[in-house]
């Protein structure tokens, strides 16, 4: 990035009103209904029979529910087990039991066109212990399921590749996805507790890099609140997406899934939320996601669709 960022000191207002292992009561607008149901049962099935992996079950989404019930599943690539330990994550991490198997993009692909999904979102695990980090075959998964659905939209959440060649990125970005998502997850001062393997102006830079190498592909990324950041160093994340180019922004409410994981800090509420959208659109982002139960994958291809007439508009506006 061209400018500096000046990191806010981080606040915690709540740590002297309560233990530091005591959860703050979570409030009504938090809690979801229980999954159930024959849709959330036929895309449990679907995802078992092609031996599927979800971050939906893997990381414990409060919306899985209501997701599957539509027959909406983010599918899990490379693998359950996570070469990285960010404290908010409750994939497992450690070593990779296994090599990457080259069937599973066309398992993939078959789930999509079974499912019937006019979008599908594809994330996976951090795979430090592979040269490329599973570039390749994020790209062979977004080619499998383009010949298998050729309607089908395809939204990406990335790792960083960190550790790769930056060549590595355009590989993906020739497969086409049509939304290149990977989070930030958190403001700048926090990543040494949240996000410790991961740098915050590389990931700024890989989502730079896809616009540079793309134009026309539509970025993304998201953070989670409630982690102990404050209003100022939110608002300096969402200028500094700005500044890369990023389309679409998501901020969700932090759930704590272990007492082990960092700790909660606090809920943020819908009037906070709905403060963050606003300030999101004001500063230029033409899709904005931001409530207590937004999550990158949550409602995807709907807030896709409103995406792309969004950018249609202001290209007809001139």
């Amino acid at each position: 990035m061209s400018r500096d960022l000046k990191i806010p000191e981080q606040r915690h207002p709540e740590k002297a009103r309560r233990p530091d292992n005591a959860q703050p009561k979570k409030p009504k607008w938090i809690r979801v209904k229980a999954p159930g149901g024959k849709g959330y049962a036929d895309t449990h099935k679907i995802m078992r029979e092609h031996g599927l992996v979800t971050v939906c079950e893997e990381a414990g989404c409060p919306n899985v529910g209501e997701c599957w019930s539509q027959g909406h599943a983010t599918m899990m690539i490379m693998g359950d087990v996570c070469t990285r330990a960010c404290t908010f994550c409750n994939i497992a991490t450690g070593k990779p039991p296994e090599d990457l198997d080259a069937f599973e993009p066309g398992r993939v692909a078959d789930a999509v066109a079974k499912l019937g999904l006019k979008h599908v979102v594809i994330t996976s695990v951090d795979r430090d212990d592979i040269a490329d980090g599973g570039a390749a075959h994020f790209a062979q998964t977004i080619r499998a399921i383009r010949h298998r659905s050729p309607e089908t939209t395809i939204e990406i959440l990335t790792p960083d590749f960190i550790k790769c060649a930056p060549e590595v990125l355009e590989q993906i970005v020739e497969a086409r996805p049509d939304v290149f998502n990977h989070n930030l997850e958190t403001v700048p001062g926090l990543y040494p507790q949240v996000r410790p393997g991961a740098r915050y102006f590389h990931s700024l830079r890989l989502l730079q890099r896809v616009k540079e190498l793309d134009p026309s592909m539509f970025t993304k990324s998201g953070i989670m609140v409630g982690l102990g950041e404050d209003e100022t160093a939110v608002r300096q994340v969402m200028d500094d997406m700005r500044a890369a180019d990023i389309d679409f922004l998501t901020i969700g409410q932090y759930l704590q899934p272990t007492p082990k994981h960092q700790r909660l800090d606090r809920f943020v509420t819908p009037d906070e939320f709905k403060s963050y959208e606003n300030a999101a659109y004001a500063k230029g982002f033409s899709m904005v996601s931001a409530t207590p139960l937004t999550r990158s994958s949550y409602h995807a291809g709907d807030d896709f669709a409103r995406l792309r007439d969004a950018r249609a508009a202001k290209l007809a506006q001139g």
